[in-house]
């Protein structure tokens, strides 16, 4: 998608909603510099911000509310392992929404509500327990990447910070998109939604 877009352009404008620089270790500095790519990182107002530098620019926003950048202001919109933290279903596809009119193009991952480990805590079945189970469960020990909830209504933000999608609900906030699904083992592990239209 990239050197689709470097072809086109000459350059490559990310909009990357919830992402690190870390991420963008799997590809070298050098690659991104030979086709001129420019990321923006936007997070929530209050997390950290680094400094800017050649490649990355670090915003903070509200995904589900991009106002401030403007219609297809982007060559490709990209989140990884994100719309399933931004809350219910409006915001998803308030967020959704907001991703496609930035960018041109999209690349969205996202885990699979089926598959049986859940990603956050590493617990297998957790996210299939009844909710009041999950809450008690975040109560008494620290699970994967959660540490043990010192409250109820910690545990409950902590259980709700996580609500994972099937096929069928990414499909619907991504309908123009191609869905490719990751594998664990043969199991559908994850979803990705590529749309990677030339109409532009």
């Amino acid at each position: 998608m990239i050197k689709a877009v470097y072809n086109i352009h000459g350059e490559v404008k990310i909009i990357d909603v919830g992402g690190t620089c870390n991420y963008w270790n799997i590809v070298s500095k050098q690659w991104m510099l030979k086709y001129n790519v420019k990321i923006t990182l936007v997070n929530l107002p209050g997390t950290a911000v680094s400094i800017n530098s050649e490649i990355f620019e670090f915003v903070q926003a509200n995904g589900c509310n991009l106002e401030t950048f403007r219609d297809k202001s982007y060559h490709i919109g990209h989140s990884n392992s994100v719309l399933e933290h931004v809350g219910d279903w409006d915001n998803m596809v308030k967020f959704s929404s907001e991703l496609c009119r930035v960018s041109e193009r999209q690349f969205v991952q996202t885990p699979n509500y089926w598959f049986p480990i859940e990603p956050h805590c590493m617990i297998p079945f957790f996210h299939w327990l009844p909710k009041p189970v999950r809450i008690r469960l975040v109560m008494s020990f620290s699970l994967g990447h959660w540490s043990k909830a010192r409250s109820v209504d910690q545990a409950v933000r902590i259980v709700e910070s996580a609500r994972l999608l099937n096929k069928l609900m990414f499909k619907e906030l991504y309908h123009e998109a191609n869905i490719i699904t990751e594998r664990f083992m043969m199991l559908p592990k994850s979803f990705i939604a590529i749309n990677n239209s030339t109409n532009i």
